[in-house]
């Protein structure tokens, strides 16, 4: 049983119940994984455990929450992450590795834990499996962090994936600038849908409701194009066939927006997966959004929101939004899984969306679309398997350092 599960010691900064897609990733891979043999470090405490992740133990080297760099202050509180908090937080790491006794370390380079796991992993022989989700020099990082420290975490993030004993990526097109980059081939392990989600995209899509309904789960990264959004289906809403409302999902509330409408927008908060995955179902769009300039290819053309394949396992159609070169636009338009939109003119959106919103049955229209995406791009079993195949690898690097 050691052999099929080895001591798996998760590293990254946030903790094992967090918000976000990253975290809703890791968790969806360690499915099935001993809670025995599951481990954790990282720099952020938990906050909410409703999630259900549960771990042998999990050991925090804390970030004081005042010190972490946002808007304010950026530079300065990097300055002293780098040069003070990283040898304390190493020192810590280092403890850990030797409390826990992992037979394989997963590293997930994350914003401040990328320097103290490089930092150690350079001086320790173990087996490591590295999974690159986004880069660290993507703009939301240069925006709190300071374009020098983000620069200097990617090339660390870099080292950890190139020495890495086996390793993955997020999508295909961050894999091969990986590639070009470092040196290393690597796989790709993202969320997917499991096998009952495949089985629930093999029966007959329910019919419309008396509402039009579009979910937007998560966080809103990119709110000028999301301000774009809501201003064209303001143009169209009195011509669609059924009322509209927009509905959020997620850890962060908007009504204090200027954009926000209560008389047809809905807050539903941040829900377990099983909740999430049921309420996505009662609607009948997904939305999908990515900035409308490359002015952050980083982000842009290598992250590929989890959001969207949340709907894909709802059985629900996708309105992408995004730079002709983005990811996730790439990704809809090359399996016809809903309706794309590239550009800023919202009179044009407008036009678009109510050519979409319009049709008498989108979820039946889509089906065999979406069915065809998510086999071919997002099998979650596959992806796991293999997953767990490379943790296995890296454990016999390990134990054979240590016999």
């Amino acid at each position: 049983m050691t052999e099929t599960f080895p001591r798996l010691l998760v590293a990254t900064e946030f903790s094992p119940n967090a918000p976000g897609g990253g975290p809703a990733v890791v968790r969806q891979m360690l499915k099935g994984w001993p809670v025995d043999k599951l481990f954790w470090w990282g720099c952020l405490h938990e906050v909410d455990q409703k999630i259900g992740q549960k771990v042998a133990a999990h050991a925090v080297a804390a970030i004081p929450r005042k010190l972490y760099p946002h808007r304010r202050w950026g530079p300065q509180k990097s300055w002293v992450l780098e040069n003070v908090w990283t040898r304390w937080a190493a020192a810590h790491f280092s403890r850990t590795l030797k409390s826990f006794r992992p037979e394989v370390v997963w590293v997930i380079p994350h914003g401040w834990s990328i320097p103290p796991i490089a930092q150690v992993l350079a001086e320790v022989r173990m087996g490591c499996h590295v999974s690159i989700h986004d880069y660290a020099d993507c703009g939301s990082c240069v925006r709190s962090f300071g374009r020098p420290a983000s620069l200097r975490l990617l090339k660390r993030a870099d080292r950890l994936y190139a020495e890495a004993t086996t390793c993955d990526a997020i999508c295909q097109a961050m894999a091969e600038d990986l590639r070009r980059r470092t040196g290393r081939a690597g796989g790709i392990a993202r969320a997917g849908l499991e096998a009952e989600d495949f089985d629930f995209l093999r029966t007959a899509p329910a019919g419309p409701g008396a509402h039009l309904r579009i979910a937007y789960a998560g966080t809103i990264l990119v709110e000028e194009a999301f301000a774009s959004f809501v201003a064209a289906l303001k143009e169209i809403r009195a011509v669609l066939p059924r009322p509209l409302t927009l509905v959020f999902f997620g850890n962060h509330s908007y009504r204090s927006r200027a954009w926000f409408d209560p008389d047809w927008m809905q807050e539903y908060g941040n829900l377990a997966a099983a909740e999430l995955a049921a309420a996505l179902k009662e609607c009948d769009w997904g939305f999908s959004p990515m900035s409308l300039t490359d002015e952050d290819p980083q982000y842009n053309r290598f992250s590929l929101p989890t959001k969207f394949v949340s709907y894909l396992a709802a059985g629900l159609p996708a309105i992408t939004l995004g730079h002709p070169e983005s990811s996730v636009v790439k990704m809809a338009r090359a399996h016809d899984v809903g309706v794309c939109l590239a550009t800023p003119d919202v009179k044009l959106m407008a036009a678009q969306l109510a050519a979409a919103l319009t049709e008498d049955d989108p979820k039946a229209k889509y089906r065999a679309a979406i069915q065809q995406c998510a086999l071919e791009e997002f099998d979650t079993r596959r992806m796991r398997a293999w997953l767990h195949e490379c943790f296995r690898n890296c454990a016999q690097i390990t134990r054979g350092d240590r016999s």
